[in-house]
């Protein structure tokens, strides 16, 4: 029920919006940096809303990685938990997206 109507706030309010009243991420307040959840957030709005092309300059690497968790997801039906190095391939790759994402030169900046 919560995650229903926080879908359906975020489908309203828009996080692209400065003003917009939304949680204060705090790897943003203290390096300046947008974190992968950042873009999760403002990803999630746009699919909400249909853009696919907003949800990918939004975060290219929650939205390939979607259907990839998806597809774990059914093929365990959630009763094993992934393997570890799957667990830590994941961290040093949204690691490496932070960094990435936050460059000047990267063409989706945020």
């Amino acid at each position: 029920m919560a995650g229903a109507a926080a879908l359906g706030y975020l489908a309203v309010v828009n996080p692209h919006d400065p003003s917009a009243a939304m949680p204060h991420c705090p790897t943003k307040l203290i390096t300046g940096l947008d974190c992968p959840l950042c873009g999760g957030l403002r990803m999630t709005h746009d699919l909400l809303r249909g853009d696919l092309g907003a949800a990918a300059h939004d975060n290219l690497f929650l939205l390939v990685l979607l259907p990839v968790l998806a597809w774990w997801l059914l093929r365990t039906r959630g009763h094993r938990a992934p393997p570890r190095a799957a667990l830590w391939t994941l961290v040093v790759l949204a690691a490496v997206w932070t960094v990435v994402r936050n460059l000047p030169i990267w063409p989706l900046h945020p």
